[in-house]
């Protein structure tokens, strides 16, 4: 610390005025106010401002970006900095960004045969609608619990279909793989769908459903969260990073908000590092036009 800067810390911590600091370090007062009123330096500058476009970025996440995708964020708007020194000046500006709570499994195995295992913790897809997985979870409210189904491509790691309602059995499973198939446009004969072997995937509707739209199930193995990993990930974000922070008076509350957190936060501007550190649909977008162009400039050359 300089001379000048403990003068400055010795007023503001123990109330001892400028003067007699500086009568007793045998310095100048006129110095002292210089060094006090003096325009900020190009550092300082920068460091001011970067923190002002960290908690920027940090508050547009809702309070749920780390170091990693804030780094990402002020990356994408011009900023050269190392996720280390962001990392640093989140933790001096006190901005924390999880909240953890123990989980709590749901998973009733039901009393039909169980799909087998075709996905084997092999949860990554090489393109849209060829391997999705699902599960249920539950959502606290002052009216009671809200049960959650959700259905996730793992190419993007989008959210394609969700349903909540104040009971989970198949009907909840059903209407949540009948919005994915809407969303994908009705076409999605031959989808993997990984899931639980809760009785809610197990029951014959469930099952109708699966072969109607050609569906094959896949099953984990029963009590084994990480044979679902990126599904257990979702339920954990959904609630780390947005129903945890929230009171829902009714389910009614619930519902409308954690559908808008899906639509407007989750799938178009949260960063997910299973999709190269961008929003779900925007790496859908980006990987179909790269491959689209790709498709082209080979048709091109096998013309020519």
């Amino acid at each position: 610390m300089s001379v000048a800067a403990f003068i400055a810390s010795q007023k503001t911590e123990h109330d001892v005025p400028h003067a007699t600091a500086c009568r007793i370090l045998g310095v100048s007062q006129s110095w002292f106010y210089k060094w006090r009123d003096r325009a900020p330096g190009v550092r300082r500058r920068r460091r001011d401002e970067l923190d002002a476009a960290i908690t920027a970025a940090f508050e547009a996440s809702g309070g749920t970006y780390g170091s990693p995708r804030i780094t990402r964020d002020l990356r994408e708007h011009g900023w050269q900095v190392s996720v280390n020194t962001v990392a640093a000046r989140m933790s001096l500006l006190g901005l924390v960004a999880r909240m953890r709570r123990l989980p709590r499994s749901l998973t009733r195995q039901g009393s039909r045969p169980a799909a087998p295992d075709l996905v084997h913790r092999q949860f990554n897809a090489v393109a849209v609608d060829v391997l999705w997985c699902g599960d249920v979870t539950e959502i606290l409210t002052d009216e009671g619990k809200l049960y959650l189904a959700t259905v996730e491509d793992l190419f993007s790691r989008r959210l394609l279909g969700h349903a909540m309602s104040a009971h989970h059995d198949a009907a909840l499973t059903v209407a949540s793989l009948q919005m994915a198939a809407a969303t994908r446009g009705g076409n999605i004969d031959g989808v993997i769908f990984h899931t639980d072997r809760g009785s809610e995937y197990t029951a014959a509707r469930f099952q109708a459903a699966c072969r109607h739209w050609g569906v094959m199930q896949s099953m984990g193995r029963a009590g084994c969260a990480l044979d679902n990993a990126p599904a257990e990930s979702f339920n954990s974000t959904l609630k780390v990073e947005f129903a945890y922070r929230h009171r829902f008076a009714t389910r009614t509350e619930a519902r409308l908000r954690i559908a808008t957190w899906i639509a407007d936060f989750y799938n178009t501007q949260r960063r997910h590092s299973a999709a190269d550190g961008l929003p779900p649909i925007v790496y859908e977008q980006q990987i179909t036009a790269a491959r689209a162009a790709t498709m082209a400039r080979r048709q091109q050359l096998i013309a020519a």
